[in-house]
């Protein structure tokens, strides 16, 4: 079972040496934020387009011949799921991904493109996790876990392992864009002397949650409607709030508007497209939730996004 074993230090260099020998780093851009010089690390660069490739592919990459035989079964709202149709194609693995039905329609048509089995569930209404349940009762298969696995949270660590590279020395701190927390815990396993500072939708901030609390939060059945589609997940796992426990903080959160301005200022400053969900750390830099230096490293974590929805909303300046 995935979860047999804690993810480690060791296991996010490892992660990071595999992945280096079929990725290229993603750049690590200056950027100037309310008078301070900090970095950005532009993980929307990535060959999907998300960070999600990392833990994508040195989950797949660590399986058995026998779990490879038979095949594995994802839940994503698009990026996990194209991070691991992208390992599963170049691997030779079957892929099943369980996605709701109201997924940007980029993410759904990029995950076909990439040769998954989709099963589309509603959003709300039904429990991802339980569908998948289902199909590997059915069909047998390996779950592959967004963020609550080893593997997974160990090569998303990788690129904080690239950063203290590129910078010389370990950030000071990294805004992470978090929605179960799978990057957060590996960005707090490969850079120890580095705070962590996870940035969540307002009103799904879980994890930020549970880390003042010592346990599991889920969101309430009321949770406020946003932008950011890829960081909705009920709540985090337990493996993700052993890492983050005493060493995420402070946890921050960000309104849709101010995920919008942010998804502005790249395009303007950065000339980098960020879907919602990409753009919520920097959207906390710009807002002013977090002290920034010429160590601080925000993570800009994903460009998929619906061409039309973005144009509206470049357009849409609240003028």
């Amino acid at each position: 079972m995935s979860e047999s074993r804690l993810p480690t230090s060791q296991g996010v260099a490892d992660a990071a040496t595999a992945i280096a020998a079929i990725l290229p780093p993603t750049p690590l851009l200056p950027v100037e934020i309310l008078g301070a010089r900090c970095w950005v690390k532009a993980e929307s660069l990535q060959p999907i387009g998300s960070f999600k490739i990392r833990g994508g592919w040195w989950r797949l990459a660590n399986l058995s011949p026998d779990e490879r035989a038979r095949g594995v079964v994802a839940v994503s709202s698009g990026n996990h799921a194209q991070g691991v149709a992208w390992a599963a194609r170049r691997l030779g693995i079957a892929a099943t991904i369980v996605m709701p039905r109201d997924a940007p329609r980029v993410k759904l048509a990029a995950t076909r493109a990439l040769g998954a089995e989709i099963v589309l569930y509603e959003r709300p209404g039904e429990d991802r996790e339980e569908v998948a349940a289902r199909l590997i009762a059915e069909r047998g298969g390996v779950l592959v876990h967004a963020f609550g696995d080893p593997w997974v949270i160990e090569g998303q660590g990788s690129a904080g392992v690239e950063i203290a590279q590129q910078l010389g020395r370990e950030p000071s701190r990294i805004l992470a864009c978090c929605g179960g927390g799978g990057l957060a815990a590996g960005l707090a396993l490969a850079c120890p002397g580095s705070a962590i500072l996870p940035v969540e939708p307002q009103g799904w901030d879980m994890v930020g949650r549970a880390v003042s609390a010592g346990e599991i939060i889920r969101v309430g059945e009321n949770a406020p409607a946003t932008t950011c589609d890829s960081l909705r997940p009920d709540a985090t796992k337990p493996i993700n709030l052993a890492v983050l426990q005493g060493r995420a903080g402070p946890c921050l959160t960000v309104t849709d508007e101010e995920v919008r301005a942010a998804q502005r200022f790249a395009f303007d400053h950065l000339r980098l497209v960020l879907e919602p969900g990409g753009a919520a750390a920097l959207a906390a830099a710009l807002a002013g939730k977090a002290v920034l230096d010429e160590s601080s490293v925000i993570m800009l974590t994903g460009g998929n996004t619906d061409a039309g929805n973005y144009a509206a909303m470049l357009a849409d300046t609240g003028a």
